[in-house]
């Protein structure tokens, strides 16, 4: 893997850099400390900024008016997009758009019309289903919400929990047991109007995050056409096992991000900072901790970008991916810890953003899969058949 990038590549990247320290940075500075969303006035001015940058919809394929990125530099964009207060929960807060489900590529004509084309013009907002209170860990066997086949529609009754934005959803793809002997084979896969009789968001679920929350969701005799199936009948955890996959590499990569601008601001902080008559940053103790912030920062790249390659050419990707996402969490959670305790009582104020990226990011080790199962998916590849 060549590390060097390409001139193309050199240009985006100080491109989008520019971008979030000239146009995000400056925003932040007068929205509350813990906002996900910029004013509507704002968010559309920059959305034409990066509309005319050839940047907006970094995700969504050629064919469907998308920017023609490849994964490497839409991961080193990833990077760059997070680098600033809101970076982890809102990347630029969603000016440079994305393709939200991307499952719904692979649907057919009909529901393309229906659900994904009004969700690339903006008209419309999805949701992502999966995670149940049985457990999210193990979604093919914790899955308990059960779809019956009646005439052209099906039967959904069950719920879901930790859900992000089914609130403020247009629909959503939720998945169901339809099968119960059959184990990843009896999950599938449907797309479900939030408007339908015998849908509800039950609650709010308020994390250790601050502006972001989840939803926990029921479902009571939920009837869902036939036509609403994603995919194939049985086909579901296909569906949302390539999804996980694919996203804990931008999922690695905003992680990143946070570590570089934490970095860079306790680099800038500590010979300035005097204790003791002496700049901190002649205390080995600091600089240790620095030493260690870059080794784990240049770790985390390396792995997420060799997941980026290996993905863009086509290749197995699934154990990359889970090493990326637990590195990147891991040593993006020290790398802010180390920062905070060198900005000392400052470094837990709100007047800086390291606070915030704190919980943010213990969040990270959890999403799109816990620490314990990346090792898992890691430790299964390398033995195979003879792990039970």
């Amino acid at each position: 893997m060549d590390l060097a990038l390409s001139e193309e590549q050199t240009l985006v990247v100080d491109n989008v850099r520019r971008f979030v320290r000239e146009e995000i940075e400056p925003l932040e500075a007068s929205l509350d400390p813990d906002a996900d969303e910029l004013p509507a006035d704002d968010y559309r001015r920059l959305v034409d900024k990066t509309r005319a940058m050839g940047l907006y919809g970094l995700d969504i394929p050629v064919a469907y008016g998308g920017p023609d990125i490849d994964l490497v530099t839409r991961t080193l964009i990833a990077i760059e997009t997070a680098q600033h207060r809101a970076g982890l929960y809102a990347p630029c807060y969603g000016v440079f758009g994305g393709a939200g489900l991307a499952q719904l590529f692979e649907a057919t004509e009909a529901q393309k019309e229906r659900y994904l084309f009004p969700m690339l013009r903006g008209e419309k907002k999805g949701f992502f289903g999966l995670t149940e209170p049985s457990g999210g860990s193990d979604p093919a066997r914790a899955i308990q919400t059960r779809a019956v086949r009646d005439g052209d529609d099906w039967v959904i009754n069950g719920g879901k929990i930790f859900i992000s934005g089914a609130d403020r959803a247009d629909f959503g793809l939720v998945f169901a047991r339809t099968d119960p002997e059959r184990g990843r084979a009896g999950v599938t896969c449907f797309i479900v109007d939030t408007d339908m009789p015998g849908f509800h968001v039950r609650r709010v679920v308020h994390t250790l995050r601050a502006a972001r929350y989840a939803t926990e969701l029921g479902f009571e005799d939920l009837r869902v056409p036939h036509a609403n199936v994603l995919g194939e009948v049985g086909g579901g955890f296909a569906i949302a096992n390539d999804r996980l996959s694919r996203q804990r590499i931008p999922y690695a990569a905003g992680c990143i991000g946070v570590a570089i601008k934490a970095h860079e601001m306790a680099l800038a902080y500590v010979p300035q900072r005097e204790t003791f008559g002496a700049p901190l940053s002649s205390r080995q103790a600091i600089q240790w901790m620095l030493v260690d912030n870059e080794i784990d920062i240049r770790n985390a790249r390396w792995l997420t970008l060799e997941a980026a390659h290996r993905a863009e050419r086509g290749e197995d990707f699934r154990k990359e991916a889970a090493m990326a996402k637990l590195v990147a969490t891991e040593a993006g959670s020290r790398v802010v810890d180390r920062c905070i305790q060198m900005f000392g009582g400052y470094g837990v104020t709100k007047d800086l953003p390291l606070e915030r990226w704190y919980r943010e990011m213990r969040i990270r080790r959890i999403g799109e899969g816990p620490s314990e199962v990346q090792r898992h998916i890691i430790a299964r590849d390398l033995l195979g058949a003879s792990l039970r």
